[in-house]
Formats: structure tokens, sequence, C-alpha cells
């Protein structure tokens, strides 16, 4: 789960992290009073989206009227801001975040991620605030310091001004960086971050160390502990068809191909779609019904699948363990029945009671297309897309 700049910040200032006053608004009015509240010459305008890059794609101004920020909220609020992460569709924003301005005198990266070799947090640090870390990590990597924590002793004071040193951090706000980084870790600990950054970490002028952005993402299978995190969630960012999934507990995720993929656990549902990619197909959607899918389960899926205008074959592919493969096709048969499937439909199915369901599918007198293997039952579908 993703949340917004505004809403990072406020769980930094929770753990000690300062940050730039500011003041999530909805509308130009809201913006310009928020701007007057704050009492300085210059305020950033931010749009609020749930994507990265915003500042190269006109989402990040800086105003030096009130005039200003008025026309620059004018001009965020309902544009489709389209950035490195939102696709050429862009993303539509509906929430800005006005924040006074800082004088900067240098920028620093800082992040937290799960470090899956160590089994253990990692700290990252760069001296390239404000760029890409991945471009960072491609270019120059020995910029980049990395810190595995022990999950014990927690980061210490000793290895954070280690870290902070490495980066370049002056030695006159090296305690003041050491706060931001066990604040950021007590974060990402405590709240089952899955990454936590800030990017750019900046001094200012004055010699303050501040969280000038904000990003983290949360494991959703820990949230039930943070009903807090929960009600930060945003549907208006999320794709609707996947908010539909996820009612029904499906792993949904909408691509840009033509083939709809209905697949049980989410190593064969990715290598389901790499199959489909090799035969010179394209997976319109990345599907998982889990291991316990009923036959309610399956119809919710097919109905899901057809709300993509451009479906021109489903692909059903099962390997029956705990989920039985009798299960799913009277659930492929039902579900057929009920949604009046209007494209091709290739099945394959392997393991418990294969031979139960594939009679049920034949009895069925449906128009569905046996696959035998894996690479038969994707060179079938991408054909029947392509009307072969």
């Amino acid at each position: 789960m993703k949340i917004h700049e505004y809403q990072g910040k406020e769980i930094l200032r929770q753990y000690g992290v300062p940050t730039p006053r500011g003041m999530p608004c909805s509308s130009s009015d809201e913006a310009v009073l928020a701007a007057q509240d704050f009492g300085v010459n210059a305020w950033v305008v931010k749009a609020q989206i749930h994507a990265g890059g915003r500042g190269k794609g006109g989402g990040v101004k800086v105003a030096h009227s009130l005039d200003e920020v008025r026309k620059f909220a004018d001009q965020m609020l309902g544009m489709h801001l389209v950035t490195h992460q939102t696709g050429a569709e862009g993303q539509v924003v509906r929430r800005l975040l006005i924040e006074e301005g800082v004088e900067i005198t240098r920028e620093f990266y800082v992040g937290m991620v799960v470090d899956r070799e160590s089994q253990r947090v990692a700290l990252l640090a760069s001296s390239e605030g404000g760029m890409e870390i991945e471009e960072v990590a491609k270019s120059s990597p020995e910029k980049i310091h990395k810190v595995r924590i022990d999950p014990v002793a927690g980061l210490g004071e000793e290895d954070a001004a280690r870290v902070a040193r490495s980066i370049g951090m002056p030695e006159a706000s090296i305690s003041q960086a050491v706060g931001v980084l066990q604040g950021l870790y007590r974060a990402f600990v405590e709240k089952d971050a899955m990454l936590a950054e800030i990017n750019p970490l900046v001094l200012t002028a004055d010699g303050r160390v501040l969280a000038l952005d904000a990003k983290f993402n949360f494991d959703s299978n820990a949230l039930y502990r943070h009903p807090e995190i929960t009600a930060y969630r945003d549907l208006g960012e999320e794709d609707p068809v996947e908010i539909e999934a996820s009612k029904f507990d499906l792993s949904y995720i909408s691509l840009d191909g033509d083939i709809a993929c209905l697949v049980n656990g989410a190593g064969l549902a990715m290598a389901t779609m790499d199959i489909i990619k090799l035969c010179g197909g394209n997976p319109a959607n990345f599907l998982d019904v889990g291991g316990g899918a009923s036959r309610e389960k399956v119809t919710e899926a097919f109905k899901l699948m057809l709300k993509n205008p451009s479906l021109k074959a489903v692909l059903v592919n099962i390997f029956g363990g705990i989920m039985k493969c009798d299960v799913i096709a009277e659930g492929i048969v039902a579900a057929v029945r009920e949604v009046h499937l209007s494209v091709p439909l290739v099945v394959r199915l392997e393991g418990t009671n294969v031979e139960i369901g594939k009679k049920i599918l034949k009895d069925s007198g449906l128009p569905i297309i046996s696959g035998t293997d894996m690479l038969d039952a994707a060179q079938k579908a991408v054909a029947a897309a392509r009307g072969q």
C-alpha cells in the first residue's frame, strides 16, 4: 500500500524527523489560506499522487507570491500528471501539498528497504540526493552506502553517524542526521513498511537537516495491525478494477495487453505471463486467485478480466494442489455462463482431480479450448487472440 507525501511526513514527524511546515489542500482557495499562515515569502506547491518524478512532469512549483500559489494550484488540480511511473495516461491530481520554501545548500538521499539476502533492514544513503536512486546505482554505485541493520540492536548512533559522514554531512549537522536516520528506521520497523525513503534529505542555509520529501510503501499483509495506516489509503489513486479485486481477496494488476490470465499462485502467474510474451502475445493482467478459490471467486475473477475493453482471449492456467481442478472447472463453467463470455477461452489444468476437471469442461458444451501444457496453452491463447 502506498501513501501520499504529506501523509509520509506526518509519520516522520511522529518519529522526530523534521520536515518543512506544510498543509494538504484540495482547492486553490485552501492553498492560498495555507500559504498565508506560514508567514514566509516563498512556497512550494506540490501535486500529491502515488508516483515519483513529479517535478519533471510539472507537479512541483516554487511560488514567490500568493498570486503564484493560486496560479500553480489552479494549473495542477485536475491535471493528468505524467511521470515515468504513471504511464502515458498520467495520474489525475486531486490534492496538493503547500509547503514553506527553504534555502537549500546540500541534498542527500536516505532510504530503508528489506534486504532479502541478509534478511535484515538495509539503510541506503547517498550524497546524490534529488536524483533517482536507480540511476545513481547504475552510473555511480560507489556513491551509495549500505548498512544492514542488526534487528536486535537496531540502528545505533555510531552506525548512523558513520553513514552521515560517508555521504558528506557536515560535522556540525551529524547529530541532527543521526536523529533523522534513527527516526526513519523506527518508523520503518514499527509501521511494517516495505520502503521508506527521504529524497531529498536537505541541509538548509541555517544549518537544519530536513526531510524535503517522504515516500512510504507498506506491507499490505500487516495492515490489520495498523488501522492508522489503512486510514491513509486513497482509493482515488488506485485502479478501480484492482480495488474491486481486493474485495474478493484476488490479487489483480491491470496490464496493457489483450490476453487475460487467471492463475493460482503468484509464481505460476508470473511464469504464465512470461510464456505468453515468449509466444508473441501480451498479457492483459496479473490475476492470482490463490489456493482457496471458490466458484464465486472464479466468477468474480472473470468479471474483472472482462472489464478490459481490449480483451481478445482468456487463458486459465491452474495447477491443482490445495485448489482442486474439479472445483476450478466448476467455477469456470459457472462463470462463463454467467458473464456470457464472448472471447476465446483456453484452459490448462494439471494436478489434483485433473481428469474430473477436464471431464467437467468437456461435458459443459462450452467452446473451451484445452491446453495440454503451459506452452501449448499459451500458443493457443496467442493464436486465438489473433483470430487464428
